[in-house]
């Protein structure tokens, strides 16, 4: 067998000899950040739209790369940002007023803003592909010596437009996406030393499923739950909880292998998914098509589930970003809700450790940009946690957004030392972020109906203070009732405080009888803010 190094296998592969260009190009985390470039964003949720469809507005996630847009507060940085339907203009003026030190008129004149006017389900990269005219009008729009590309995650899909616009795609090449998989992240979790719960390879059918899991439950006998996993998935929709308890009589020891089989097998029909949503037939169906496995539940009283993220460079460098508590609710506790930044002092450090062993491993595979790694800890007393890893994330997660919002709008700087963001004042930053912030009587809000309550009570965001509330997933609001926010403060019960406020303003003003609507004339000049309390 021939083994290529990496120049080869630029010359024999297209797509990664166009990307290898961001090597030469930035030589530098602070020079990556900072340097003149035209980025092309492509927020496209390239995953399985059948699995993406329990997510109610899906179609509007394509807005949670739209911190991306206080990029432009670097006065040479240009966008090109492409979604499958039209934004509304009160959203995009929203993010653009929220820049610091940069007139309005001068950002906007830097970001060009392209659809598809396609709602269909399908991946927004494969509608772009799909009309040439659309191709051609992006490429001639960059400075191709300055431009990158970059996306939500990275397929074939978004390999194919990298090349098609000759814009290299900073993120894991597709051929290496199988890392954040759940097979592929317990590969990497046993390569790199991260401890993990124990598990299985991928199988695909439910025979070999049901064999997996007696064979773990044979390992661990006292086992009570076990996690069923689809390969893929998203904010742990594909994940559904077998109960091995009312089946304790074919527990290890005390009946064959052939018997505990069976019995865990007559489970799989009423396991706990964690998607009203799935039932058995269609779960069992997708095994065939993404694999599965098996991995034991971890048990304990008092648990958490954080998060540490980080980036890998075009130049190799491995950079520790942030660290969360998520919030997660659903039947078993599976469903990603939203986070707390930063994540438990007690092992916030722990994290950064185990995530930059997973860094350098997938670093090692060639993977770039960034990765989250989620674990679930389990209080051990006397201050110690127990760390299980749990997954492996290289696409832009749920809590990429608020962080990264935290830093285009502070200009602060991670400090590794602590594990805190401090913004240009040194003062430690703290928030609370949701994608998920959905209650009935908010349906009917329209954008402009939450600019003005967010004006009139003072909702947002103060550059002065640095404290406040930034808000997206606008676009869900009046179909949905769904809305996503960032919540800052100098501590994390600031944040929580300035939160509460927020959800206690909108219950308040979506009361049917709190309609206090502007007239025409009191609504002339747009309820926009400056980012200044007067």
């Amino acid at each position: 067998m021939v083994t290529l190094n990496v120049s080869e296998l630029d010359q024999v592969d297209p797509f990664r000899s166009l990307q290898s260009t961001l090597r030469d190009r930035w030589k530098t985390i602070e020079l990556f950040d900072n340097s003149e470039a035209d980025i092309v964003i492509i927020p496209s949720l390239s995953i399985d739209q059948r699995e993406l469809q329990k997510i109610e507005g899906c179609e509007h996630y394509e807005e949670r790369l739209l911190f991306s847009l206080m990029r432009l507060r670097n006065p040479r940085t240009r966008l090109i940002y492409v979604t499958s339907m039209p934004l509304h203009p009160s959203i995009i003026d929203y993010y653009l007023q929220l820049l610091p030190g940069i007139p309005f008129s001068h950002a906007r004149n830097r970001l060009l803003l392209l659809s598809t006017y396609d709602s269909s389900l399908k991946p927004l990269t494969q509608k772009i592909l799909e009309r040439p005219r659309l191709l051609e009008r992006i490429r001639q729009a960059v400075r191709h010596e300055q431009a990158f590309m970059v996306c939500y995650n990275s397929t074939s899909l978004e390999a194919e437009l990298s090349l098609k616009l000759g814009v290299p795609l900073y993120a894991a090449a597709p051929d290496l996406q199988i890392w954040g998989s759940k097979s592929g992240s317990r590969q990497i979790f046993a390569e790199s030393g991260v401890p993990h719960p124990d598990g299985s390879e991928r199988v695909w059918n439910p025979q070999d499923l049901a064999q997996a899991a007696s064979d773990l439950w044979e390992r661990q006998p006292t086992l009570q739950r076990i996690v069923v996993k689809l390969n893929e998935g998203i904010s742990g929709e594909g994940n559904a909880l077998l109960d091995l308890r009312p089946i304790m009589n074919v527990a290890p020891g005390e009946a064959t292998s052939a018997k505990r089989v069976a019995a865990i097998s007559d489970r799989f029909a009423i396991m706990s998914f964690q998607s009203s949503q799935e039932t058995w037939a269609n779960f069992s169906g997708r095994i065939s098509e993404l694999g599965a496995i098996v991995e034991a539940f971890v048990e304990g009283e008092n648990k958490r589930s954080p998060s540490v993220q980080g980036r890998i460079t075009p130049t190799g460098e491995i950079e520790i970003l942030s660290t969360h508590d998520q919030i997660l609710g659903g039947p078993d506790g599976q469903i990603y809700l939203g986070c707390r930044f930063p994540a438990d002092e007690s092992y916030r450090l722990q994290l950064q450790q185990l995530g930059l062993k997973v860094g350098r491993k997938l670093a090692e595979k060639g993977a770039l940009e960034r990765f989250g790694v989620d674990f679930i800890a389990v209080d051990q007393g006397n201050g110690q946690w127990d760390m299980q890893a749990i997954e492996i994330n290289l696409r832009k997660g749920g809590t990429t957004h608020p962080f990264m919002t935290l830093k285009l709008l502070t200009n602060g700087r991670y400090d590794l030392s602590t594990g805190l963001f401090y913004s240009q004042q040194g003062r430690p930053k703290y928030y609370i972020a949701t994608d998920n912030l959905q209650k009935d009587r908010y349906q009917g809000l329209l954008p402009n109906d939450l600019m003005d309550i967010i004006a009139h009570h003072r909702l947002h965001f103060d550059s002065c203070t640095e404290t406040g509330t930034v808000f997206h997933l606008m676009g869900c609001l009046s179909q949905f009732g769904k809305l996503g926010l960032t919540s800052i403060g100098d501590s994390l019960q600031q944040a929580e405080d300035i939160y509460n406020k927020v959800v206690k303003v909108l219950d308040q003003e979506s009361r049917s009888d709190n309609l206090d609507v502007p007239s025409f004339s009191d609504s002339a000049f747009p309820l926009i803010w400056d980012g200044h309390n007067d």
